[in-house]
């Protein structure tokens, strides 16, 4: 997929503001534990928040990138404090952006 314009972004903040952090990184980052947990949220929705401890060993946003690259199909919607906001289109019906 391509990169997000700055509309969709909006859109997807929009929408990730009312969610819940699904996934924790603690102190160990991003690990394959991690990653498996993301993918099995995406499997169910597009958007998804991210969340970090204070103790975890990289700033959220290096986080956010691993884990991104890590699923390969996924993208960045937004860092803020601790909480990263990710989405991954559905690869045969996309709801969230058209």
């Amino acid at each position: 997929m391509t990169k997000l314009t700055s509309k969709q972004r909006a859109e997807l903040r929009r929408l990730a503001h009312r969610l819940k952090p699904v996934v924790i990184v603690g102190n160990d980052g991003v690990t394959d534990a991690v990653v498996q947990s993301v993918r099995e949220a995406f499997n169910t929705r597009e958007l998804l928040k991210v969340k970090s401890l204070d103790s975890a060993s990289s700033p959220i946003r290096e986080l956010a990138d691993a884990i991104t690259a890590a699923i390969g199909d996924a993208h960045t919607v937004q860092t803020i404090g601790r909480t990263a906001v990710l989405y991954r289109p559905d690869p045969d019906e996309p709801e969230l952006l058209h």
